[in-house]
């Protein structure tokens, strides 16, 4: 939730929007603090946050705007940064919503322990409370993908489901396609574009897959999908392991 306190610009991470206990959600406050360009820019950009710090959550954060940029921190530390980039993002393969809601039964954070069961995105969190993104991997591909069927509980009080709670959705499946290589990490940087809106109680398929490996850094990209394979939104992320 982004507002103005005086002259500054305060955004504060509700706890329901958490990641890993205690922070926020990696792709929900790129998506939220992306999303304080949105009236700086001509067009359609993609966005690219670099995350510095776990961001807290119920928090007073601050936000600064220089030029085409976007800043976040808390008690004089950087946390994140938001820029315009220069290029399209590529998006993964589409996979048709019947066959990616069977990837699911496939999902790693289902068949072994997850290691994040709260995180808003893809944790075991209740229906309508959390996305319950579940990314398991599609048979003969090296995607994986799931059904996000999306709940009327997400949307703002216009009734639109926010640009960062697409972010979100974007996010984790970029770190779950490494799940079968030690991952995921912790997400250190995401670049994204959304081309359409996501509309409650509808269908979309959520497709991923891993680009590669350099040490401690793990990328991938993913995708959202209506069902007539329409895209909706693409990010490239990288994810870093913890030492």
């Amino acid at each position: 939730m982004t507002t103005s306190a005086g002259l500054r610009t305060v955004l504060t991470v509700p706890a329901r929007f958490r990641g890993p206990e205690g922070t926020a959600n990696g792709g929900w406050i790129a998506g939220a603090l992306a999303g304080t360009l949105s009236g700086t820019l001509e067009g359609s950009h993609a966005l690219e946050v670099t995350l510095r710090r776990p961001v807290p959550l119920e928090t007073e954060l601050a936000v600064g705007n220089v030029a085409n940029s976007a800043s976040l921190s808390h008690g004089g530390q950087a946390l994140a940064e938001a820029i315009p980039v220069a290029e399209d993002v590529t998006a993964p393969p589409f996979v048709p919503f019947n066959e990616a809601a069977r990837a699911e039964a496939g999902f790693a954070g289902l068949t072994g322990p997850h290691p994040v069961p709260g995180c808003f995105a893809c944790g075991l969190r209740n229906p309508g409370d959390g996305l319950r993104i579940f990314p398991g991997p599609v048979e003969g591909t090296d995607l994986i993908a799931a059904g996000w069927r999306v709940p009327m509980t997400i949307t703002d009080e216009d009734g639109v489901v926010p640009d960062a709670l697409v972010w979100a959705a974007l996010d984790c499946p970029t770190g779950w396609a490494h799940a079968g290589s030690g991952g995921p990490g912790l997400l250190g940087r995401i670049t994204a574009q959304v081309f359409r809106r996501v509309y409650p109680n509808g269908t979309y398929s959520v497709v991923a897959r891993a680009t590669g490996r350099e040490g401690r850094k793990l990328f991938g990209q993913s995708a959202v999908y209506e069902t007539d394979g329409t895209l909706v939104a693409a990010a490239k992320a990288t994810w870093i392991v913890p030492a």
